[in-house]
């Protein structure tokens, strides 16, 4: 029998408790350790299992298979090396970092030392996109919608660095940009930015954006929103025949949120295969470019 893989987590922020559940639902991984900067944080997470308040420690003392790395934007590049640097596979929340030129050096570095280094995109692992991606398959697209919108003070609660631009590298283009992004390449392979309509509020952080991208043949608009009252996340096709086809990423879930259970769960399934095979490199950087080319348009209109 395969042992489990032990795998732990870096940062215990709002999107961490996704993936303890899907470790405490899995057969073959096993949570060895978790780690916060903020003691009280630490204090209530995961009775039983090690409490890290510093990341370095964790690796070097519990020596896990694999870790998960939801701390703040910011800090991605310098955990993730971290991990990489000690051969510790990285599993690390969207973006991969704050810009092209870290994700890039991650990628070299995780190829360098031979260490799987994976971007978590989890809408990948929804189920209705799954469904949308079936559908497409051998289709013309004419047409592709992203709708991504929703309150990010309610995504948010305690973790405030979303609205720091500095530790989240923009507002929504650079929050809500890289899922959307992802899912359009998903769909229909590589993409380019053409324009960028951008709100942005008093702090000027971009609060709205209306994106237009070029995949292939396919004209693309990906609408962001981090003031939208309540949540609406979809996908709209309309194909070289004149068919439509609609992929709602919240139907069946209508909790807050409630859609993220499922979707890492096949995170972290992916992952697994990937540490399992023995796959090293990394993706995500596609995404981080489109972020900043949105920006240099929304610069360049300006």
């Amino acid at each position: 029998m395969t042992a489990p893989l032990r795998i732990g987590v870096i940062g215990l922020g709002v999107i961490s408790r996704f993936y303890l559940a899907a470790l405490g639902d899995s057969a073959t991984l096993r949570l060895s350790a978790v780690c916060d900067r903020d003691p009280a944080v630490l204090a209530t997470a995961s009775p039983g299992v090690p409490g890290y308040l510093d990341h370095v420690r964790l690796l070097e003392e519990t020596r896990p298979d694999a870790v998960v790395v939801t701390v703040p934007n910011d800090a991605h590049a310098r955990v993730c090396a971290d991990a990489l640097e000690r051969g510790v596979a990285v599993c690390v929340e969207k973006p991969l970092a704050l810009d092209p030129r870290q994700g890039a050096d991650l990628i070299r570095l995780a190829t360098r030392t031979g260490v799987p280094l994976f971007t978590a995109f989890h809408r990948r692992y929804n189920d209705e996109v799954a469904r949308l991606r079936a559908e497409l398959a051998g289709a013309r697209v004419r047409e592709l919608t992203v709708r991504y919108l929703e309150s990010i003070e309610e995504h948010a609660g305690a973790d405030t660095w979303y609205l720091d631009p500095r530790r989240c590298g923009g507002g929504c283009v650079a929050d809500n940009g890289p899922n959307a992004f992802d899912l359009v390449e998903l769909l229909l392979g590589p993409a380019e930015a053409v324009s960028a309509r951008i709100i942005r509020d008093a702090a000027g952080i971009d609060r709205r954006a209306d994106i237009g991208l070029r995949a292939g043949a396919a004209r693309v608009r990906v609408l962001l929103d981090w003031s939208y009252r309540g949540e609406r996340k979809d996908v709209g096709v309309r194909l070289a025949d004149g068919r439509e086809l609609y992929a709602d990423m919240l139907a069946g879930h209508p909790g807050f949120k409630d859609s993220l259970w499922h979707e890492y769960t096949g995170v972290l399934r992916a992952f697994e295969r990937l540490v399992r095979d023995g796959v090293a490199g990394g993706d995500g950087l596609s995404a981080l470019r489109l972020v900043e080319d949105v920006y240099r348009l929304e610069g360049e209109a300006g």
